[in-house]
């Protein structure tokens, strides 16, 4: 008997591994180029043997194998993926919180994103599948991430890319060796060359949402909040929003905690997003999907047409979730923020998430004495042309002491 099997979230028709590897065979006939794909799976396990031999501090040694869709924590590559810090701020600025702040850096990962734990399992599984080469489109992230993991494993990747990513993410992935292809287009355009090409060579495809995997990959993060909260689930989770994975793959975790009976409450988790970029946000609840032409400077989380819309409504609707936009300027503001009051520099699609939570302390939708947990999903380094703009730098000045003096007394240091 498989260790697990996929359900197709429109159809809820089942499938052993070996009769599907992305979407249902079924419902992706049906798909149209400008709406989220139907037939996204969901990897499910035997809960009811799980639920009766659940130990947490056991799995948790274990990688949490029993709750990935792999054999072997060896298939795993040798690198740190995962088991980032949790800070926790009693203060942000001035002010003292009158909530519990907790701020998970996924920038500690090895390439520096949230994407890795999504691109470890995915290799993992390849690796145990026989197979050597990995695909994926990505506006810079999820590339950097799966060729710093190939590289890790000895594997090959390629990367399709929006010529308009910024250029540290496009240098990571040729640092690690990977093949990019860059395409005079948008995203969801290098995404479905990239599929195209899955077709046409036999590569194996890591896309977010059209591979469930990736996923299961981005819910060992909810593992690491239960055990890092000693056993306590979150109040309020904060999460920037893209595509959607990240925000189910969240759900996924908690819901596998869920079904196993290790919890019995789920967190609210807040999906953020850009006002320049909020096509998932905006339709939820509507009948019919439509999309605007994203404008943001938070170049991870813009999207057009999010892949795993259906999944990650469903989530918000089965537990509760929400919603909310930021202006660029509000992600700005929270950026400096975040990097003046903690000393983590975090890219503008990761304070995004930040931002959110501010708005809702404004808002005062924040209970006191609440644990709030905000995902920061990739270092700022990837992206300073984001920020340079908006800082400015002091003029140099003459190398003698005098001129230090005159410059200490009234000179701008810069800002942001």
């Amino acid at each position: 008997m498989p260790k697990f099997h996929y359900q197709c979230l429109t159809c809820h028709r089942e499938y052993p591994p070996e009769q599907a590897t992305y979407l249902c065979p079924h419902c992706e006939k049906s798909n149209q180029p400008d709406q989220p794909p139907k037939g996204v799976l969901k990897t499910l396990y035997d809960y009811e043997s799980l639920r009766r031999k659940a130990d947490f501090q056991k799995w948790e040694r274990e990688q949490f194998l029993p709750l990935l869709p792999i054999t072997s924590a060896g298939s795993l590559p040798n690198l740190r993926v995962g088991n980032t810090p949790l800070y926790e701020r009693r203060r942000l600025g001035a002010d003292t919180l009158p909530f519990h702040l907790y701020l998970k850096d996924d920038s500690q990962n090895p390439t520096y994103s949230f994407k890795d734990r999504a691109s470890a399992l995915v290799s993992a599984y390849v690796r145990e599948q026989g197979w050597n080469t990995i695909v994926a489109a990505s506006t810079g992230n999820a590339g950097s991430s799966i060729a710093g993991i190939c590289a890790a494993q000895g594997q090959q990747a390629v990367v399709f890319v929006p010529a308009s990513a910024p250029v540290a993410k496009l240098t990571q992935i040729l640092m690690y060796g990977a093949r990019i292809v860059p395409v005079d287009g948008t995203y969801d355009q290098a995404f479905d060359l990239s599929v195209e090409a899955t077709k046409a060579f036999g590569w194996y495809n890591r896309n977010t949402a059209f591979n469930p995997l990736t996923v299961e990959g981005k819910k060992t993060v909810s593992f690491e909040l239960f055990s890092q909260l000693d056993g306590k689930v979150p109040d309020q989770v904060f999460v920037s929003v893209g595509d959607g994975v990240i925000l189910s793959g969240l759900y996924k975790g908690f819901e596998d905690l869920l079904k196993t009976g290790l919890i019995d409450t789920m967190p609210q988790v807040v999906g953020v997003q850009s006002t320049g970029s909020s096509n998932l946000a905006d339709n939820i609840g509507r009948e019919t999907f439509s999309y605007t032409p994203s404008h943001t400077l938070a170049d991870s989380i813009a999207v057009d047409i999010p892949r795993n819309f259906y999944m990650a409504a469903a989530f918000t609707r089965q537990y509760g979730g929400s919603f909310t936009t930021v202006s660029d300027e509000q992600i700005l503001r929270a950026s400096a923020l975040l990097s003046r009051a903690t000393g983590l520099f975090a890219e503008p699609a990761a304070a995004a998430a930040l931002a959110g939570m501010l708005q809702y302390q404004e808002m005062g939708k924040i209970r006191e004495g609440a644990r709030i947990v905000v995902l920061l999903t990739g270092s700022g380094l990837k992206d300073l042309n984001s920020v340079k703009k908006h800082i400015r730098m002091p003029h140099p000045m003459p190398p003698d002491i005098g001129s230090v003096i005159s410059f200490l007394k009234g000179a701008d240091f810069g800002h942001f």
